[in-house]
């Protein structure tokens, strides 16, 4: 299993896991939404994925009801500020970081955050 996604035989692409993040009450806000707010709301998450053409590997989508896992099986609900994902790849951090200037989910709610990790090659699993 590789993480490097390839655009032809010679050029290699890494892979960038974009993270939204976003206070609990900001999400209800939106459970709350007209029919017509949220697709006015998703109109802006079009025009980015628009803007990044192929390097938008998986859109993604929200995430809730999630459980924090611990040793020995103890799980409890995540208190985690991480709504929502998507995938990028991009030749590096600075080529991903462009990709999400001006994106949608910051002007969302000033508390709201994006993080982007670089997806790094498992010890063994290069190739």
């Amino acid at each position: 299993m590789s993480i490097l996604l390839h655009r032809s035989n010679t050029d290699i692409m890494k892979k960038f896991i974009v993270t939204y993040l976003a206070p609990i009450d900001a999400t209800w806000k939106t459970a709350e939404s007209s029919p017509e707010e949220m697709e006015k709301g998703m109109e802006a998450w079009m025009k980015w994925a628009e803007k990044c053409g192929n390097k938008l590997v998986d859109m993604g989508s929200p995430l809730g009801n999630g459980i924090t896992l611990g040793p020995g099986g103890n799980s409890a609900s995540s208190e985690s500020k991480i709504i929502g994902y998507s995938i990028l790849q991009a030749d590096n951090m600075d080529d991903a970081r462009d990709l999400l200037k001006e994106h949608p989910h910051l002007d969302w709610n000033a508390s709201c955050e994006i993080e982007l990790h670089e997806a790094l090659p498992a010890p063994g699993m290069q190739g």
